[in-house]
């Protein structure tokens, strides 16, 4: 006799391929799941990892910006401390041509001129003195003239008066001080040194 299957097999074939199925489909969320929680996990990591480094840039940064600060400071003091060292060496540099104006200025004065007064602001020079006579401030002008160290005479006042039956010539002169050539300056040196 012929077996006949009577049972549902197709409905139970059916059943179990859905099982297969929903256990496919079930693993398959689950390794997506897993998929999107590895890239969350990584990206987050990524996020984590580029947050630290600008921190660490942040405070790289802060710590520059106060040395470049300190370093800002410190060419202030700089600046300030060249200019004091440039005044100085200006200063030193001016001591000699106090000499020399004050020994030109014996020098170019004739006889029967005398110096009441001298004032010096900078480079200009005003001089007040008593004269014989006019032709003495004239000498005493030319004498200017032709220094080294001393030039453009000018003359602001004269004035002549009588002191003792004898006529004064009271004067007021401004003129400069000039600074030689250096080869001029080595020259008058040796004849100053001497003397």
């Amino acid at each position: 006799m012929a077996k006949i299957n009577l049972l549902p097999w197709r409905e139970e074939l059916r059943k179990q391929k859905q099982r297969e199925f929903s256990f496919i489909l079930g693993g398959s969320v689950v390794i997506a799941g897993l998929i999107v929680l590895l890239a969350h996990l990584h990206v987050s990591g990524l996020i984590e990892n580029q947050s630290q480094r600008n921190a660490f840039l942040k405070q790289e940064i802060d710590i520059l910006e106060k040395r470049i600060g300190e370093i800002d400071e410190l060419e202030k003091h700089k600046a300030d401390l060249l200019a004091r060292m440039n005044v100085i060496q200006e200063l030193q540099r001016s001591r000699p041509e106090s000499v020399h104006l004050m020994d030109e200025l014996v020098r170019t004065l004739p006889e029967g001129v005398h110096l009441e007064n001298f004032t010096q602001k900078g480079k200009d020079l005003t001089m007040k003195g008593i004269a014989q006579s006019n032709a003495r401030v004239s000498d005493y002008m030319r004498n200017i003239d032709t220094s080294d160290w001393l030039d453009d005479p000018r003359l602001d006042l004269i004035k002549t008066q009588e002191v003792e039956r004898r006529r004064l010539a009271n004067f007021t002169l401004r003129g400069g001080q000039k600074t030689p050539k250096p080869e001029q300056d080595q020259e008058v040196e040796p004849t100053g040194g001497a003397s």
